[in-house]
């Protein structure tokens, strides 16, 4: 086996699963595959891929089971491969610890960026830490970590605290689709006085804040986009 990042597809529809090989293939990218859930457990076990590509339904095991299986003793990153309009299963596979998700139909280009951000996510820090980098720069907007300053065309930008926080989350994990759930135990911490409901109007008013503070557009983010039912994505890269 040579040096090339290898990537288990796990994937029961043999059309997708071809589609998808013959892109990593063609990529440079070195792969294996399966269609059933106990074999991806034991596959992962044995080869200890780069990544993992994670369909959901899955003939003898359900896709979830399996997250949860592989969550219980390694960290390497799944994207979860999910069917549009299922965004419950979304968010459960990405508070159960998937990296990422893609919806199909896909695309050649969306599905390679997820694939990147998952590799780079795998060596980034949590949350809290010390961040390797001072600040970080995002075309037009900057977070410096250290002085504690978000700026937008070199203007400094007046944050809450809240505000302040959730843009720090999202910068940390930027490229990665973070849950409402996870941004509210994050931000807020696990135990608060206000129902979920509430909660989750807490966040969507703060984020409509931060939009109008940060945005030349706050209808049309570029910074921070939406992932509907299921949360927010700090963008890796402009468009």
């Amino acid at each position: 086996m040579d040096n090339k990042t290898l990537i288990l597809i796990v994937e029961d529809e043999e059309g997708i699963c071809n589609f998808i090989s013959a892109i990593l293939s063609s990529n440079d990218f070195n792969v294996i595959k399966t269609s059933k859930g106990k074999e991806a457990v034991s596959m992962t076990a044995s080869y200890c891929p780069d990544l993992i590509l994670l369909d959901l339904g899955l003939p003898d095991m359900d896709g979830i089971e399996v997250l949860k299986t592989i969550r219980q003793w390694t960290n390497i990153p799944v994207v979860v491969v999910s069917a549009r309009g299922h965004e419950r299963e979304k968010v459960e596979a990405l508070d159960l610890g998937a990296d990422d998700y893609i919806t199909k139909p896909f695309g050649t280009s969306e599905l390679l960026a997820r694939i990147r951000t998952g590799l780079r996510h795998h060596q980034k820090i949590s949350i809290g830490s010390p961040s390797e980098a001072d600040k970080i720069t995002l075309g037009d907007l900057e977070i410096n970590y250290s002085k504690r300053i978000v700026s937008v065309a070199g203007k400094e930008i007046h944050l809450t605290p809240i505000e302040y926080k959730i843009i720090v989350l999202l910068s940390k994990y930027i490229g990665k689709v973070l849950t409402h759930d996870f941004i509210i135990k994050e931000v807020w911490g696990p135990y608060t006085n206000e129902t979920y409901s509430s909660e989750i109007q807490a966040l969507r008013v703060n984020m409509a804040n931060i939009r109008r503070k940060l945005e030349i557009n706050p209808a049309e983010p570029k910074y921070i986009v939406t992932e509907v039912g299921v949360g927010y994505r700090m963008v890796e890269e402009l468009q």
